[in-house]
């Protein structure tokens, strides 16, 4: 398989942006209601984020691939605008984040909202992404 030229510093700017989108939706824009919904307190949460570096670290990682693998999807399109980037990131979260993890909610019995809130974020991700790499090639 040919893998495209990526543009790596446009990666890692995605990968940013997609990890300070995630401190925003779990932390002001859906926070209370997700920590409700985990069945954690707000304490416990904050204890665990307190030692859990490396989770941070792990989750801007997974930024990064999402970022990788989108650019490289991207960079299959000739005519790329950033309509056509937020359509790929929406057909690959439907395909591929939406459905894997909406099955795997059912099957763990989370609350419906819990889905709405963790795959919105994904969502909201990958459009984002979609826009700036098909923006910055």
């Amino acid at each position: 398989m040919h893998i495209p030229h990526v543009n790596y510093l446009a990666v890692l700017v995605t990968g940013v942006v997609m990890f300070a989108l995630g401190g925003l939706w779990y932390s002001v824009l859906f926070g209370k209601k997700w920590i409700a919904l985990m069945g954690k307190t707000e304490e416990e949460l904050k204890a665990a984020a307190n030692s859990a570096a490396i989770s941070y670290l792990s989750v801007f990682i997974c930024g990064l691939l999402s970022s990788l693998v989108m650019a490289i999807i991207l960079n299959h399109f000739n005519d790329l605008t950033p309509l056509r980037g937020a359509e790929v990131g929406v057909v690959c979260w439907v395909g591929f984040a939406g459905a894997t993890s909406y099955g795997t909610s059912l099957f763990s019995m989370q609350p419906r909202l819990l889905w709405l809130i963790n795959s919105g974020y994904n969502l909201v991700a990958f459009v984002i992404a979609g826009v700036i790499l098909a923006v910055w090639r």
